[in-house]
């Protein structure tokens, strides 16, 4: 990262921020331009990291919806992180071709012009929610994540490079749960929607971490998944109001009771390691079993499924407290 030009898109929401913030403190980029459509989000962040302390910091307003402002934003630019998206999954059941426009479509003006400009490597955000999808926000990103894998059939598989990053629910993001059951706990009534629900949990540093350490190892082709605590939505309520009555309201319309990361169907295709999964591209070109001796991992057993609901770290309602900042 030192001396690169870096462009995060969506570079205002949780993860941009937390992304510049940990970037600026651990490296000496270039350039780190902010790539996003809100200009009030953008004049805020502009508050917190002023070009005048952070003069290697650029700000500029745009939608990877527009291809012809993604190729001016994209000159002299070495590393791409696409964390841009319209992610709330009641809307985009309500509005579907908005998140089609924003998360399929934008992702690929984002893959056309990173290979226009010659960017160096590309690494795109995904979900859990885009494992066996079955809302629209999750059927958009495993299009994204296609259309990603994919992008190293385009360029060769020299430059740019193209690799993905999959992980659960984000601890304080922006549509987070909890600062929704912080307000309501004043209420004394908590409303989950079923006491079965499992989630992944990982916090914005854990994110931005591996993030940043799949742009280190990836060679291009690759769907990042890392080992990450599963929580219990009863717990995570006990955690915030612990005297709280919960009411059960039911799953949303686009909402599993689980979640996955790692579908069965392409458990033969995914390589374990001690800290993450690889789900590793079926190219001809790209040879599996030598990146796997290379790098140390070992096949997942045909028929072997990462979900929260069967994983072997759990987080306690003490450690979730403690997550949260209630300790």
């Amino acid at each position: 990262m030192n001396g690169k030009t870096i462009l995060v898109t969506g570079g205002t929401g949780s993860f941009g921020n937390k992304f510049v913030e940990i970037v600026l403190d651990r490296f000496e980029p270039e350039r780190l331009i902010i790539f996003s459509r809100d200009e009030m989000k953008q004049y805020e962040m502009r508050q917190r990291f002023p070009p005048e302390t952070f003069p290697e910091i650029r700000y500029f307003i745009g939608d990877v919806r527009d291809k012809g402002r993604l190729h001016r934003a994209l000159d002299g630019v070495d590393v791409v992180v696409h964390a841009a998206a319209l992610k709330q999954v009641p809307a985009a059941e309500y509005n579907p071709s908005e998140p089609i426009k924003t998360n399929v479509f934008g992702a690929a003006n984002v893959i056309e012009a990173s290979i226009d400009r010659e960017v160096e490597r590309v690494i795109a955000l995904s979900t859990d929610k885009a494992a066996n999808p079955i809302n629209l926000y999750g059927a958009t990103k495993l299009c994204s994540d296609k259309l990603f894998v994919a992008g190293n059939h385009y360029s060769g598989g020299e430059k740019p490079r193209f690799s993905v990053v999959r992980y659960g629910n984000v601890v304080g993001s922006r549509g987070s749960v909890i600062p929704y059951f912080l307000k309501q706990r004043e209420t004394g009534v908590l409303p989950i929607t079923d006491r079965r629900m499992t989630r992944f949990w990982i916090t914005l540093d854990q994110g931005v971490e591996f993030v940043l350490t799949s742009l280190k190892r990836m060679r291009g082709g690759e769907l990042f998944v890392p080992k990450i605590p599963s929580m219990k939505i009863v717990d995570l309520a006990r955690a915030i109001g612990p005297d709280c009555e919960l009411e059960e309201v039911g799953i949303r319309p686009g909402e599993k009771l689980h979640e996955v990361m790692v579908p069965r169907d392409v458990a033969r295709d995914t390589v374990e390691f001690d800290d993450h999964f690889a789900i590793l591209p079926s190219f001809a070109y790209w040879d599996s079993e030598g990146y796997r001796q290379k790098h140390g991992g070992s096949w997942c057993e045909d028929g072997f499924e990462y979900s929260s609901d069967a994983n072997d770290w759990w987080l306690s309602v003490d450690e979730l407290r403690e997550i949260i900042g209630l300790t």
